[in-house]
């Protein structure tokens, strides 16, 4: 079996890199040649655990990596997984798929095949049905269902675990019409994901499932990030320990139930804008997305007021920013809580040192010469007058009172609790744990 993925982003690359690696013979095609040239050589262009290595494997076996979407024709399966993104009403773009629909559809005209198309770009309900659709069987004058099947496949990645989750998904969606194109990958799913429930139901159904997804885990985020809130202002209440205890329920779950500075990173802040829009579209007042996204917007305004608090006027002061990945183990700072921050600082005239074990990079291509970047901790809290921990990274647990003396005001706000069962000789502030008055 012959497997095609177009777009090799986070997505497509970790799919194609897996796929590899168990022998399946794969080409994984994206426009961007220098990208291709790159992930040849077995380099990742982003940095996500295993993935470099799965990709070697996978190069070692049955794996091409081309910008030719001709190659396409020869696939029993073809995977798209191109981007989805926002554009400046909230509403997803879909100009990317669109285009790549359409020389899809060119591309397996003149094919004896009957592909397999599985789309797991992120569309909101409707999208097949009215947008896809049309356009691959006016681009290949073939008829789906018929000539080739084409089937809404959403993904439930998270980054930092992209490979595990690619071989280990907790559930298999098949959006589509009951033909046999359904049946032949609701067998192929089984074989690969023997222990994975496989859904099957209509287009509409599957792409809201993505949403709903997300959505809900957004809403845990700002629901306990609500509560970090009322639990900064009961002397001594701990937000962590009331997280630990309720996501013992089964009914609840621990995970997602993190408190921080709010959710970012590629997926949940896009996705919610664009189910709100979705539903405000259609006629639903979306009234606890809405609630959700609010919720999420204030807990950056409270780190903002603490350090306000802390350091009067912030007009030229020095703040250190730890963590500029939206999580750690990812170098990605799309939709970063932290960039966010820095944005708002640097509005009011802050000078803003960062460090990230990871994400500095994509940091400087964002913000240039505007702010500083140091490659140690201790560097970049020397001399500051505020720090704020952004990010889990491990890293930021080994901060000591010799690091923080280098500081020339002693202040640290702390949005993930890291140092909270730490001696800290600072004025200490920990997201989530309330002072005693």
């Amino acid at each position: 079996m012959n497997i095609g993925i177009i777009g090799l982003g986070f997505v497509g690359l970790s799919l194609t890199s897996v796929l590899a690696s168990k022998g399946f013979n794969v080409v994984g095609i994206d426009v961007d040649e220098e990208k291709c040239n790159k992930i040849s050589n077995g380099i990742s262009p982003f940095f996500e655990p295993d993935l470099e290595k799965t990709l070697k494997k996978g190069l070692k076996k049955n794996l091409q990596i081309k910008n030719d979407f001709s190659l396409i024709q020869s696939c029993d399966l073809i995977f798209v997984t191109v981007g989805t993104p926002q554009n400046k009403t909230g509403a997803i773009d879909l100009s990317i798929i669109k285009k790549a629909m359409n020389t899809l559809g060119k591309n397996i005209r003149k094919s004896k095949k009957q592909h397999t198309i599985l789309v797991k770009s992120t569309v909101v309900p409707g999208t097949m049905k009215d947008v896809i659709l049309p356009i691959l069987e006016n681009s290949s004058r073939k008829k789906a269902g018929k000539d080739f099947g084409l089937i809404s496949n959403p993904e439930f990645l998270q980054e930092s675990t992209a490979i595990r989750d690619t071989e280990f998904p907790h559930a298999v969606v098949l959006g589509g019409y009951e033909t046999k194109f359904i049946k032949k990958m609701k067998l192929f799913f089984t074989k690969l994901h023997p222990k994975t429930p496989i859904i099957v139901t209509n287009h509409q159904t599957a792409e809201m499932i993505k949403y709903a997804n997300n959505s809900f885990l957004a809403t845990k985020i700002s629901f306990i990030n609500q509560l970090s809130n009322i639990c900064q202002e009961i002397p001594g209440a701990n937000v962590d320990d009331i997280a630990r205890t309720i996501g013992l329920d089964s009914r609840i779950g621990k995970l997602f139930l993190n408190a921080g500075p709010g959710y970012g990173g590629s997926c949940l802040p896009k996705d919610m804008k664009a189910l709100i829009k979705f539903a405000t579209t259609a006629g639903v007042k979306p009234t606890l997305l809405n609630a959700v996204e609010d919720i999420n917007v204030r807990q950056l305004e409270q780190i903002i007021s603490i350090a306000k608090e802390r350091l009067g006027n912030l007009a030229g002061k020095q703040i250190t920013i730890l963590g500029t990945a939206f999580k750690p183990n990812t170098d990605d700072i799309r939709d970063s809580i932290a960039i966010e921050l820095i944005k708002k600082f640097l509005n009011r005239k802050v000078k803003i040192t960062v460090h990230d074990p990871r994400a500095l990079e994509n940091t400087k291509k964002m913000f240039g010469n505007k702010i500083t970047y140091e490659k140690t901790i201790r560097d970049a809290l020397t001399k500051s007058q505020c720090a704020i921990i952004m990010t889990h990274w491990k890293e930021y647990s080994k901060i000591n009172n010799n690091m923080i003396n280098k500081m020339r005001k002693k202040i640290i706000i702390d949005s993930r609790r890291i140092l909270s069962e730490k001696e800290i000789n600072a004025d200490y502030q920990a997201i989530g744990i309330g002072k005693n008055k």
